[in-house]
C-alpha cells in the first residue's frame, strides 16, 4: 500500500490551508480525507475530482467561520461524512458562537458524527487519531497520521507560533497545556500542517516557538 501525501489548498480571506490527505497509488481514482473545507465546496470537490480525487471523509479540526464555509455543500456533493470533535458541538451548531452571525452570514455545519479525544478515524485503509487540543476554541484538535508522521494541527500550533485565544472559547492557558501534554510527545520527526502557513515539525516547535518555551 502506497504512503500517504498531503496537498492543500489555501482559500478565503483568511488564507485557511484546506488539505487532502491520500494514498500514492496507480489507481484511476484515489480516495481522500478532506480537512477544514474553508469555503466554496462545489470548487474543492470539482478540483479534486479533476485530478483523479475523491472526498471520502471530511474533518474539522474546530469550526471558526474560516475553517467551515464550504462544508455542507462539499459533504452534500460528495456523500461524505462530516466529522469533529465532541466538544465543538456549540460551534458547529451556534452561528454566533462561530461568528458567521456578526459577518452577516449565519452559518452552521452539519456533522455526522462526534467523536471524542484518542479516537481512531478509519477511511479508505487511511487512519489517524483524533487529539483533542482545547484553546483556540473548546473543540479544537488536530489529526495524527502516525503512520506517516503526519500531524494536521488547524488553529493549535503553528510554526514558531499558536493560535489566537481571544474568540469565544479560547484560553491560552489551556492551548499551552494540549501542546505540550499531548503534542510535544509526539517524535521529533512528526511533519506539522497547520490550519495557516507553511508547515513545521515537532522538534522545530520544541526548540523555536517563542509561546511554548
Amino acid at each position: 500500500m502506497g504512503k500517504l501525501k498531503i496537498g492543500r489548498l489555501v482559500m478565503g480571506m483568511g488564507q485557511t490551508n484546506c488539505y487532502f490527505v491520500y494514498r500514492d497509488s496507480v489507481d484511476e481514482v484515489r480516495d481522500v480525507i478532506l480537512i477544514d473545507p474553508a469555503e466554496k465546496g462545489k470548487y474543492i470537490f470539482e478540483t479534486l475530482r479533476k485530478n483523479g480525487l475523491r472526498v471520502a471523509a471530511i474533518l474539522l479540526t474546530h469550526a471558526h467561520f474560516d475553517h467551515i464555509m464550504g462544508a455542507n455543500e462539499l459533504r452534500e456533493l460528495s456523500g461524505a461524512r462530516l466529522t469533529a470533535c465532541e466538544d465543538e458541538k456549540e460551534m458547529c451548531e451556534n452561528a454566533r458562537v462561530n461568528m458567521t452571525a456578526m459577518m452577516g452570514e449565519p452559518y452552521t455545519v452539519k456533522v455526522d458524527e462526534y467523536r471524542k479525544d484518542g479516537d481512531r478515524i478509519t477511511v479508505s485503509g487511511m487512519s489517524c487519531q483524533l487529539i483533542a487540543t482545547p484553546g483556540h476554541t473548546k473543540g479544537s484538535c488536530c489529526y495524527y497520521f502516525e503512520e506517516d508522521s503526519l500531524l494536521v494541527s488547524g488553529d493549535t500550533l503553528f510554526q514558531e507560533s499558536v493560535g489566537r485565544t481571544d474568540f469565544p472559547g479560547g484560553s491560552m492557558s489551556s492551548l499551552v497545556r494540549a501542546v505540550r501534554e499531548k503534542l510535544f510527545t509526539l517524535p521529533d520527526a512528526v511533519k506539522v500542517y497547520p490550519g495557516h502557513g507553511e508547515s513545521t515539525d515537532i522538534g522545530h516547535e520544541k526548540k523555536y516557538n517563542p509561546f511554548l518555551s
